[in-house]
């Protein structure tokens, strides 16, 4: 090849490679970032670039949610680390009305949600307030557990069980036996008109051939009030609260000689429940919401809200892939293959007869 054939082709292949970068920058280039968007690829296209856009925000702010509940602190923790995003804790003890309480008073960013942790009859009732968002991993979280336009979606959840000391009383089989059997000292939750937990426990005590009626729940509690029998939770010997409340009680004692708590879930009374993630319309931080919730659907949060003995939305998917962690799925308290889950209906009604009943009968 001659030199002025060698300039000439070494020219046409500079000029063939700028086009072909040229043509790439143009394919790779991405839409604005949109930080209210209805998914990562429709506001962000990557997670790159929503980790950007989360740490520019700098801040999170959460309600509702204790440190020591199902995991969340080692979650903040691992969050914050990763990715450099402070989290404000808004009233940890928040109940889930409460927390929407909160959002309504709210006239600052510092003191406005950005993300709320909620029963699902709360969320379902305040769906207007909530910005939609799918998370990547929307497929695996069960239909039946979220909203399918994706303004909200479980997180993780359990059953209503029977916590109780085995070297005071003989291991209950279902909810009739604290009442039936000699010597348990019975607690609730809390009080049902107030607190979740309190609440499902009165229905899951409820429970006949899958079915709930407050009325039957209200009656066993009625009598072990009536017998002396109704404790409270520090006092008590059988605490009637969510599995991974009990499940964690039981593992603090799990390699004595003679464990002081075990947990049971009544195979004829298996009533589960989930809490469910929903972003906050007015979210001051709506990207740092927006990884935030990608953070906790994946693989990683999932198991950390499974060694805080919760059963991760996920849970199912995970275990099907491979990925779900074994070891700490092993130390969740068996139960049956078909939950009970309340509908909105079952659950306003039997809100609805408590709220008229409870204190009459219980005081």
């Amino acid at each position: 090849m001659t030199s002025r054939a060698a300039v000439a082709a070494a020219a046409l292949l500079a000029t063939a490679v700028a086009g072909c970068s040229s043509t790439t920058s143009k394919d790779t280039k991405q839409p604005p970032v949109n930080p209210r968007a209805a998914s990562l690829a429709q506001g962000f296209g990557t997670m790159d670039r929503l980790v950007e856009a989360a740490r520019k925000e700098g801040s999170l702010n959460l309600v509702g949610i204790p440190r020591d509940w199902v995991n969340y602190g080692a979650i903040m923790d691992r969050f914050t680390g990763e990715y450099g995003v402070r989290i404000n804790v808004l009233e940890p003890g928040a109940s889930s009305q409460r927390e929407i309480d909160l959002a309504k008073a709210a006239r600052v960013p510092d003191k406005m949600p950005d993300v709320f942790d909620l029963g699902v009859d709360v969320a379902v009732a305040n769906a207007q307030r909530f910005s939609p968002y799918k998370v990547t991993a929307w497929q695996d979280i069960p239909d039946a557990v979220k909203d399918l336009k994706g303004q909200w979606y479980a997180g993780y959840g359990g059953y209503m069980s029977i916590g109780y000391d085995p070297r005071k009383v003989a291991a209950p089989a279902r909810f009739a036996d604290l009442a039936a059997r000699p010597g348990y000292a019975v607690a609730l939750a809390g009080d049902p008109l107030q607190t979740a937990a309190a609440f499902y426990g009165v229905m899951a005590a409820s429970l006949q051939g899958g079915r709930p009626k407050a009325e039957r729940g209200l009656a066993l509690f009625a009598e072990l009030k009536k017998a002396g029998r109704l404790s409270l939770p520090s006092q008590a010997n059988a605490l009637v609260d969510w599995d991974y409340v009990n499940a964690a009680k039981a593992a603090q004692t799990a390699g004595d000689d003679k464990p002081a708590w075990k947990v049971v879930v009544p195979a004829d009374a298996a009533l589960a429940s989930y809490y469910v993630q929903a972003i906050s319309d007015k979210a001051p931080h709506p990207a740092a919401a927006r990884l935030w919730e990608e953070f906790l659907y994946s693989d990683e949060v999932q198991n950390l809200f499974l060694k805080g003995f919760a059963r991760p939305a996920r849970m199912e998917a995970l275990e099907m892939s491979g990925r779900l962690d074994k070891q700490a799925a092993a130390k969740l308290p068996p139960v049956p293959r078909s939950p009970v889950l309340l509908t909105i209906p079952q659950t306003d009604e039997g809100k609805t007869y408590l709220k008229a009943n409870w204190a009459r009968s219980i005081g």
